[in-house]
């Protein structure tokens, strides 16, 4: 009892939050939640009233209309999430972090630069996925070195997929980069995943012990100077 009582405050708290900063880029999403909850809750409402059942499909309206709500809340609020964070340096790694299965990654990049271009790697069923943020062509450098190091390393068995985040043509939006991922089609068994994970792991990135953001950074912030490049 005294854990669910502690956990509860816990998920109200993380409720609010997430309404207040979503607030900030969608000024509406109050009305918009309040007018999906009322809408629904009015129609099965209408209905049980239509088939003489106005208690039962009451009640059914108001769970559906919660349900609802929460949906509807849960995407804009992840829209708003991927706004803020859109164009700026370890974006990428926040999205690689909320993939919560399939994909392995870390949130360090595996190469940058000093104007914070960075590639970021992620290895699953599909293969080796190189994820570049930053400026497309520089980005592009990256990612043609990296991936000629995976072929060297994992050989001509595990497809390594280049991606460029952006929105230009050719370029993978941030907020359909864990869609994107999700679809790529399976290549390789788990085994090889496994086996995939332990090459890397052992090659070890240049990287990993240099101050790089693990997150998404202030716009017009710079690379610390101890950092390695690229």
């Amino acid at each position: 009892m005294a854990r669910e009582t502690s956990e509860n405050p816990g998920r109200l708290k993380q409720i609010r939050l997430a309404y207040t900063m979503t607030k900030k880029v969608d000024t509406k999403i109050g009305l918009i939640i309040a007018g999906v909850g009322l809408l629904t809750f009015g129609v099965f409402l209408a209905i049980g009233f239509a088939i003489d059942h106005p208690v039962y499909l009451g009640i059914l309206g108001f769970i559906v209309a919660f349900l609802a709500m929460a949906i509807v809340f849960g995407r804009r609020a992840e829209r708003a999430a991927f706004g803020q964070m859109e164009g700026q340096p370890g974006a990428v790694a926040a999205v690689l972090n909320n993939i919560r299965r399939g994909w392995s990654s870390s949130s360090t990049p595996v190469a940058v630069t000093r104007n914070q271009d960075a590639v970021y790697r992620a290895v699953g069923r599909a293969g080796i996925a190189l994820i570049g943020e930053g400026n497309p062509n520089r980005v592009r450098q990256l990612l043609a070195a990296e991936k000629k190091k995976m072929a060297r390393v994992v050989g001509d068995g595990v497809p390594v997929h280049d991606i460029v985040v952006g929105d230009g043509e050719g370029e993978i939006p941030l907020k359909k980069l864990q869609i994107h991922l999700m679809r790529l089609p399976r290549a390789i068994t788990p085994a090889q995943v496994t086996e995939t994970n332990d090459r890397l792991r052992a090659l070890g990135d240049l990287l990993s012990k240099a101050p790089i953001p693990k997150g998404p950074m202030p716009k017009g912030a710079r690379m610390p100077k101890g950092g390695q490049a690229r």
